[in-house]
């Protein structure tokens, strides 16, 4: 009789305990089967959209997965909040615990932050001449913590991007042309007429200097040996140093073909003799 009512008593216990929560457990986990589906579907739109405005596939992963994970967070708080639990108090140890890694990695968090600003403003692309930080190459690649560059003699290096974004960004790739500057001397005894003419008629015999903007040749500054002109053509970007390589040799060789010369550097010593 006693053993009985020990069954009944528990068969009760465990009714009881089925009807307070089964229909918690099957509700939650209705829940979470549901909100990640809506989690999925959401992270494939959003998907879906930066694909088709052509967002950088670099980002596209990154912002699909963190809205996708922020779904399903929320997602786990209300299921805890079916079975009684605090999720105020889950939320403040969560943010705590987030506080403590956040001051940790503060540097990686940085880097983290700069690459993402990085791929959204795209100051500069995969394959540009890019200055950052004072480091100069072509971009490899833009991750979420750094900056792969090639430079120009075929040197990997890899810049953190909070060296990146935080600096000034030279992009030499982005605009369609670019001025050449070049300084040429000529001696103070020659006709700077002549020399004008034969510096721009050189110019001008180069199918790659372009005529807008036009080409600009005059009289800098009157060196310490020489009278130096500045010229400066406009060319494509992609021919900017072929042109100037070539510029350079053919104003040295035409410059001396019509006559004129170009001056060494040099001192006047005076001596005089004491007593």
């Amino acid at each position: 009789m006693f053993e009985e009512l020990n069954v009944t008593a528990l068969v009760d216990e465990l009714a009881a305990i089925v009807t307070t929560y089964g229909l918690k457990v099957i509700g939650a986990i209705v829940v979470f089967v549901i909100g990640r589906m809506v989690a999925s579907k959401v992270r494939n739109g959003i998907t879906k959209m930066m694909n088709n405005r052509g967002v950088d596939p670099t980002l596209i992963p990154f912002i699909g997965g963190l809205v996708y994970w922020l779904l399903i967070a929320i997602v786990v708080v209300a299921v805890l909040q079916a079975f009684g639990v605090n999720a105020a108090g889950l939320v403040a140890v969560l943010g705590a615990a987030g506080l403590a890694v956040g001051l940790a990695l503060q540097g990686t968090l940085a880097n983290f932050a700069s690459g993402v600003m990085l791929l959204i403003f795209r100051p500069f692309g995969v394959g540009d001449l890019i200055d950052a930080g004072g480091t100069s190459g072509i971009v490899e690649s833009i991750g979420l913590f750094s900056t792969t560059l090639n430079s120009l003699d075929n040197v990997r290096i890899e810049i953190p991007n909070g060296n990146v974004f935080g600096q000034t960004i030279m992009n030499y790739s982005a605009n369609e042309s670019r001025r050449i500057d070049l300084v040429i001397g000529v001696s103070y005894d020659d006709d700077l007429g002549t020399a004008k003419e034969t510096m721009t008629r050189i110019v001008a015999a180069d199918s790659r200097v372009l005529a807008e903007p036009e080409t600009t040749i005059e009289v800098l500054e009157l060196g310490d040996s020489s009278v130096n002109f500045v010229v400066r053509p406009w060319v494509k970007t992609d021919d900017y140093w072929p042109t100037r390589f070539a510029l350079t040799r053919e104003l040295k060789e035409g410059i001396e073909a019509a006559g004129l010369s170009f001056p060494y550097p040099q001192q006047d010593v005076h001596m005089h003799q004491v007593g």
